[in-house]
């Protein structure tokens, strides 16, 4: 049997069973499962229980995993609205961060991030479209690893983006990530993107390598550091001294892709691909159990619902619902340019220019208030690059800024997923013991 020490999955029987052998792990409340609601936080979708289970969810009963339940998510994943508020959803109410409860969890991923760092689970999954498993990992002290886009299925996953979402695991520790991932990574026949995932995927716990970092040419992304509070930077340059101490080669890049226009690229396109991906995921479910068929019927069932619109609007919704389709040039160009600037001309170019294996920054600041009304707001991120070129991205616990967990990001090339993981977990034997607040 498999037991959970609060630092690492144990195994504790035949070799012969899976290292997931009876490990409870929570599932983010976007991920079908039969038997369970599939909400993603709204109202609209409370008696969505398709009967059927997610491929990620099958590949994790079948190497013995003990499904718990799922976890409360930012409503529709943080896309419903430009002033929505994370961790909250109609159904769940409001997340709270377990080290203040006027802060935030960050999102979409919320619950899932709070339940691990609670201790109500030793892994959970969340799904990411930009940010949505490593902010809320990072703000609760966790692990979360986004996994190259196409090596984990997103089928029954209710969608954002099939540019960008993936799901990925939520732990405490590197080796826990790499457990999880190494189940839930594969083909599916059903997704497309995952067409080369059975031939890249490897075996994650088993290349993690705790001298990884010795000789290896880490880029650190300065140009972004600008934007993180002066305690988070003032983290992640002695977190520097750590790396440098294991025997990484540290090499700073003070300049960086345009992330403004990235961003509203990849805007263009998150609002087409979500009117386009909800629609197709709608059109599958029991018309008996979903009456919203289609984005604009959701948006109509917001509008008529009070308990949905309490604290903020739709005009993200509402945006999607007005775009033209993945046929529009504005979308096709948008598509390419965001993909390219990120990818090629982005994380690529910089590793090669740099010749590193891996970029670094800190993953975010400390977690912010969940007033909309004060002045503490998100500071600093290093998602970006990595949602929009689809690339590993790892975040691992860094240190405190004013008493809130902060993160350390590993960022790496297309299928390099194993890695930054070995990086990642490198950099954790040689910090010691996660800080805590």
């Amino acid at each position: 049997m498999i037991v959970w020490d609060g630092a690492a999955l144990v195994r504790q029987g035949p070799v012969s069973q899976s290292p997931m052998y009876g490990v409870p792990i929570l599932l983010k409340d976007n991920i079908e499962v039969a038997g369970m609601p599939t909400t993603a936080g709204s109202l609209a979708l409370a008696s969505n229980d398709q009967g059927r289970d997610a491929p990620i969810v099958t590949r994790l009963r079948e190497a013995g995993a003990v499904i718990l339940g799922k976890t409360n998510l930012s409503e529709w994943a943080n896309i419903r609205s430009s002033s929505s508020i994370s961790g909250w959803s109609a159904v769940g109410g409001q997340t709270r961060n377990p080290y203040d409860p006027e802060r935030t969890p960050c999102g979409s991923s919320s619950g899932s991030a709070v339940a691990v760092a609670a201790g109500l689970a030793p892994a959970a999954i969340g799904t990411e479209t930009d940010g949505s498993i490593t902010c809320p990992a990072s703000v609760t002290g966790i692990v979360g690893f986004k996994p190259t886009v196409g090596l984990v299925s997103r089928t029954h996953i209710v969608p954002i983006s099939h540019s960008q979402d993936t799901a990925g695991p939520m732990t405490r520790t590197v080796e826990d990530a790499a457990i999880v991932l190494s189940v839930i990574a594969g083909t599916d026949p059903l997704d497309a993107a995952t067409a080369e995932a059975d031939a890249r995927k490897v075996d994650y716990r088993a290349a993690l390598d705790a001298g990884s970092l010795r000789g290896a040419r880490i880029g650190v992304m300065r140009f972004l550091l600008p934007s993180y509070s002066e305690e988070t930077q003032a983290e992640f340059e002695r977190t520097l001294g750590v790396l440098e101490a294991a025997g990484a080669v540290l090499v700073d890049i003070p300049e960086g892709p345009d992330m403004a226009t990235i961003g509203r690229l990849e805007f263009t396109v998150l609002m087409v691909e979500l009117k386009h991906d909800l629609n197709l995921y709608l059109a599958s479910t029991d018309p008996a159990q979903v009456k919203t068929r289609t984005l604009a019927d959701v948006i109509a069932f917001n509008a008529a619902e009070p308990r949905e619109t309490v604290l903020f609007g739709q005009d993200l919704f509402e945006r999607a619902e007005a775009t033209k389709g993945l046929e529009d040039p504005e979308y096709v160009a948008a598509r390419a340019d965001s993909l390219r600037m990120a990818g090629p001309e982005g994380i690529d170019r910089m590793m090669a220019e740099h010749q590193v294996v891996a970029l670094i920054a800190p993953t975010t600041s400390r977690a912010w208030t969940n007033d909309p009304e004060d002045e503490d707001r998100m500071q600093g991120s290093a998602s970006r690059l990595a949602a929009v070129a689809g690339y590993p991205h790892l975040t691992v616990p860094m240190g405190l800024d004013q008493g809130m967990p902060v993160g350390l990001s590993f960022i790496g090339g297309k299928w390099e997923d194993a890695r930054i993981l070995a990086l990642g977990h490198a950099y954790e034997r040689a910090r010691g013991p996660a800080p805590r607040p």
